[in-house]
C-alpha cells in the first residue's frame, strides 16, 4: 500500500481487503478522526479504527467498567475504551512522554469523557504494579520489548471473566519467520508461548490490522 495510506490501515490483509474492510466502518466522530490524521502525519502508531471498535465491543460485552491501558500514547484506543465503558467506569491512561498525555487530555476533554479517564504518567508496568485490585480489561500495547513482562505482571491482576487485550501480536508477519532476531520479534514471539501455555487464561490471535490478542481468564 502507498505512503498516503494512513499507518493503521497497512496490515496483514491484501490491500483490497483492507480497503474493503475500512470502508465498511461508520464514520467517526470528529475527534476520532482529528486523532487519526495527527497519528498519519506525525507516524504515530495507534489502533486504528476496526481495532479500536473491537475493544469498544469487547468492553460492552463483558460489562467492563475498570481498564487498565499499557502504553497509550496519544489516548486514541483509551477513548474507544472510555465511551465503552460509560459514566460510572474509570479507565487509567498510562505514557511515559507528557506531550502525548496532554494531547490525549484535550482529546478527552472535547469527547466529553475526561471525568472517567485518569491519566499516568510514567513507566506503565510500574503504575500498575502499584494499582490496587482487580480490572476487568487490561490492555498491553507498550514496548514490545516489555510484552512477557508486561502479560506476567498483569496475568494476576485481571479479576476472572476478564480480558487481556494485546496489540502487535503478528508484528507485521514477523513472527512467522524463524530468522527473525530482532529483539523485538523475540519478545513477541516469547509473549505469545506465555500466552497460549497460561493454565488461567483460553487465547486467541486475531490477524486484525497487526495482530490482536485476546485471552479470557477462567
Amino acid at each position: 500500500m502507498s505512503s498516503a495510506v494512513p499507518h493503521f490501515m497497512q496490515g496483514l490483509m491484501p490491500a483490497e481487503v483492507e480497503e474493503y474492510l475500512y470502508g465498511t466502518l461508520p464514520q467517526r466522530d470528529p475527534v476520532f478522526r482529528e486523532m487519526e490524521s495527527y497519528a498519519n502525519e506525525n507516524d504515530v502508531p495507534i489502533v486504528g479504527p476496526a481495532v479500536g471498535r473491537l475493544l469498544f465491543q469487547l468492553a460492552k460485552m463483558t460489562g467492563a467498567n475498570r481498564i487498565f491501558e499499557m502504553g497509550s500514547a496519544i489516548g486514541y484506543s483509551t477513548l474507544w475504551w472510555a465511551l465503552a465503558i460509560g459514566q460510572e467506569g474509570v479507565v487509567f491512561y498510562t505514557d511515559s512522554d507528557r506531550r502525548n498525555a496532554d494531547r490525549a487530555r484535550e482529546s478527552f476533554q472535547r469527547a466529553g469523557v475526561l471525568d472517567r479517564v485518569e491519566i499516568k504518567i510514567g513507566d506503565a508496568l510500574e503504575i500498575l504494579s502499584e494499582r490496587k485490585g482487580e480490572f476487568d480489561i487490561i490492555f498491553n500495547d507498550v514496548d514490545k520489548t516489555q510484552y512477557p513482562q508486561a502479560f506476567n505482571l498483569a496475568a494476576g491482576k485481571i479479576r476472572k471473566g476478564g480480558l487481556y487485550i494485546v496489540d502487535n501480536v503478528l508484528w507485521s508477519g514477523k513472527v512467522a519467520r524463524p530468522d527473525q532476531n530482532d529483539e523485538n520479534t523475540k519478545a513477541i514471539v516469547e509473549h505469545n508461548r506465555l500466552l497460549f501455555r497460561h493454565t488461567e487464561f483460553l487465547s486467541t490471535l486475531i490477524p486484525l490490522r497487526d495482530g490482536v490478542g485476546i485471552a479470557l481468564k477462567l
